[in-house]
């Protein structure tokens, strides 16, 4: 059983296609949308988009929400998918797959970006897009970042205390945490995420702010501190 873990906030617009790429995919599985308080009916969306997803509520955080989800969850393997964030076909057997081999503790996908309009970023935009989404930055466990789709076993999600209490770079931390537990599987199929924050700031502004935070991120500064540089409308 794999429990697919959601966490949303003011997501109505788009949980349907992320709760979609899970119906089709192998069974057994169950659903919880974690949502963190939303304001647009984000919790009534899900219900009617999967009336079998079981939606809470929980505080606010992405954190926070995803170990709220895990706790309600009763699956051996949990899957934590960002709400803007789509699963391929055959997602779930992949995993299956990886988690075959019992060294393996957890893992993730790659990730490619939602279809935008090409003049959306303009040429250095796009080269910076399709830079990111390049094969050779996503086997390193430091770029994991959590719309990847993080899957773990149950077991090791628990033993490991959940993700930190932290306002950024709790996936990253989890990851590597995980990795002094057991192999990490870097899956080849892709998750396809959302651009819209690049569309928002700007493909070349967002990624040097995203930089400038993970290099933050390495050196030691506490998240707290880097929170004030990511606001709470890039946490959804």
């Amino acid at each position: 059983m794999i429990s697919v873990v959601v966490p949303a906030l003011n997501e109505a617009d788009g949980i349907a296609a992320c709760l979609a790429s899970v119906a089709g995919q192998d069974g057994p599985w169950d659903v919880v949308v974690a949502d963190g308080g939303s304001s647009d009916g984000t919790a009534e969306a899900a219900r009617q988009a999967m009336p079998e997803a079981q939606v809470i509520s929980a505080q606010r955080g992405r954190a926070r929400q995803m170990n709220a989800g895990a706790e309600a969850a009763t699956g051996d393997v949990l899957l934590f998918l960002h709400a803007d964030t789509r699963l391929p076909d055959g997602a779930l057997a992949d995993i299956r797959a990886a988690l075959a081999d019992p060294a393996v503790v957890g893992g993730c996908f790659r990730t490619r970006f939602a279809s935008e309009p090409k003049n959306e970023f303009g040429r250095l935009g796009q080269a910076l897009m399709r830079a990111w989404q390049a094969r050779l930055w996503m086997r390193w466990h430091r770029l994991a970042f959590g719309d990847r789709g993080l899957f773990v076993r149950r077991d090791m999600f628990d033993a490991v205390g959940g993700f930190p209490d932290q306002p950024l770079f709790e996936d990253l931390d989890l990851v590597g945490t995980l990795r002094q537990r057991g192999g990490f599987a870097f899956l080849d199929a892709s998750v396809e995420t959302s651009a819209r924050r690049f569309a928002r700031h700007g493909a070349l502004r967002q990624q040097l702010r995203n930089l400038a935070l993970w290099l933050g991120w390495n050196a030691g500064v506490p998240p707290a501190r880097l929170k004030r540089f990511y606001s709470n409308r890039d946490r959804g």
